[in-house]
């Protein structure tokens, strides 16, 4: 069977693509950028509107360089998932990579990239120890460091353009770290005082480049399992070393203002996916929330249910029950961030779609690493708004508090996680009542006194109680049983 190459495109709308200019460079190789940015730009360039194509750099000689340069950058995206209860199945080629460079042996060849005055975007995704500040000499071919890289590029497209302020670039960072944009910025400008680079270069850099926070939400698997690529193979009727898979659900939240949009005009193609706002910070919360914390507060009680993967739990009736209603009854309303009307309700249920998506394999084990850090993070902030509001304790919080608690009887399940070994030691010596009234009144773990909130402790206990003596998922049947008829004896009072 032959290799997905330019022959795949001859003679189709799609040959022209390959010829559009470069616009963006783009710092790594990964499968998340694969399915996100340059599937967006891809995308775009189908429908006449950004008209560039991406430079790609991979810091390291290591993985797939060989296999774009046999497919001529070309590269295969499967979407595969659920989108509004309809199984999604689109398979389609991409074609915004233009070329993939070896920072360490094509250095100046992404140097030359800086004098072309087309190239106005650079894109990152170097994983979130990628951005650290190393103090090195950026004059070296090539910099260790990706922050070192993209000073070296910037300075020389200073030197190329003689220091106008026309020529500076929108720089888009999409490692998983809060701030990302101005955390890269803030080491850039490091950087340059350590190299000593000089002032009208520095001042450059500030008034005409513009470093912007970004979050993005796509879950992106990469290769298929060996299974599924056989089959997917043979329904191309190609090969592809490239093979990628995605979600269907495509999201990315850019800071920034006009000036950005107009560079990242990709972004009018594809408004529902790429938001382009003066402060992203909803996005952020209503993911935190919303997905994060739902995962976080439901990992324990499944995984002691007995499901393996997310997309299993979501398969039982019971279990997606109470995922749906903890979600949207208890956590919706709580999220500590000013939402449009409708808004959390609406991005509440494509995240129960992306959790029903039988082609991901999200494991519940794998969410529970670092549980009590994530629970402190993503859940903490919603009991002190839930409460703010409400006096009676928010039952599917505190079920998955207790099963979060009872999960750490099980030291064999623990994948990762600094605190298991203090839990675990815990339970040794403690009855249930001590563990909960204990481990809730610990200020110094939760930030508060989380034993202070109104029946909270009392409602804990009692869903350790049931999870201890008839199991994870008899409590939930009993909690969606105790749930119905609260809500039936609450409809006839108010009939």
């Amino acid at each position: 069977m032959e290799q997905l190459s330019k022959k795949y495109l001859a003679g189709t709308p799609q040959a022209a693509l390959m010829s559009l200019p470069e616009k963006v460079l783009q710092f790594g190789t990964g499968v998340l950028l694969r399915g996100l940015p340059d599937y967006l730009i891809d995308k775009a360039n189908r429908q006449g509107i950004f008209n560039g194509r991406v430079v790609v750099v991979k810091s390291t000689d290591r993985g797939d360089a060989g296999a774009f340069d046999k497919q001529d950058n070309l590269y295969t995206l499967c979407t595969r998932g659920v989108e509004n209860g309809q199984t999604v199945h689109r398979n389609s080629v991409c074609t915004a990579i233009s070329r993939v460079l070896s920072a360490n042996r094509d250095w100046a060849e992404v140097l030359a990239c800086a004098a072309d005055p087309q190239m106005r975007i650079v894109i990152s995704n170097t994983t979130e120890v990628g951005i650290q500040l190393v103090r090195e000499d950026v004059r070296q071919s090539p910099p260790l460091s990706f922050p070192g890289k993209l000073l070296a590029f910037l300075h020389a497209r200073y030197l190329a353009f003689s220091g106008d302020l026309g020529m500076g670039v929108v720089i888009v960072p999409t490692e998983l770290i809060p701030d990302n944009g101005k955390r890269l910025e803030s080491i850039v400008f490091e950087l340059a005082h350590l190299n000593r680079l000089e002032l009208p270069f520095i001042e450059w850099v500030e008034s005409a480049c513009v470093f912007c926070n970004s979050l993005v939400d796509r879950i992106v698997p990469g290769t298929p399992p060996a299974a599924q690529a056989t089959d997917i193979t043979a329904e191309l009727g190609y090969r592809d070393e490239l093979l990628t898979v995605s979600e269907p659900y495509c999201f990315w939240a850019i800071e920034g203002d006009e000036r950005v949009a107009a560079s990242l005009s990709f972004q009018k193609a594809v408004p529902d996916a790429v938001v382009i706002a003066p402060d992203i910070s909803r996005f952020r919360e209503r993911k935190l929330r919303l997905l994060n914390g739902t995962h976080t507060l439901s990992c324990g009680l499944a995984w002691q249910a007995g499901f393996t993967t997310v997309s299993e739990a979501m398969n039982d009736a019971g279990m997606a029950a109470f995922v749906e209603q903890l979600m949207l009854d208890e956590i919706a309303p709580a999220i500590p961030c000013a939402l449009p009307p409708g808004e959390a309700e609406t991005f509440g249920r494509q995240v129960l779609d992306r959790f029903r998506n039988p082609f991901v394999e999200h494991r519940w084990l794998n969410i529970t690493a670092q549980y009590a850090s994530k629970m402190r993070m993503r859940v903490v902030p919603l009991l002190a708004e839930y409460y703010r509001t409400q006096v009676a304790p928010p039952q599917g919080m505190a079920l998955g508090l207790a099963a979060f608690l009872t999960f750490y009887r099980h030291p064999q399940a623990t994948v990762e996680d600094d605190a298991a070994g203090y839990f675990y030691e815990k339970w040794q010596s403690s009855s249930p009542e001590e563990m909960v009234q204990e481990t809730l009144s610990d200020s110094e773990r939760w930030g508060t006194d989380l034993s202070a909130l109104p029946g909270f402790s009392e409602t804990v206990l009692q869903y350790v109680h049931q999870i201890l003596e008839a199991g994870a998922r008899q409590t939930v049947q009993r909690w969606l049983q105790e749930k119905h008829e609260t809500k039936s004896t609450a409809d006839t009072l108010i009939g």
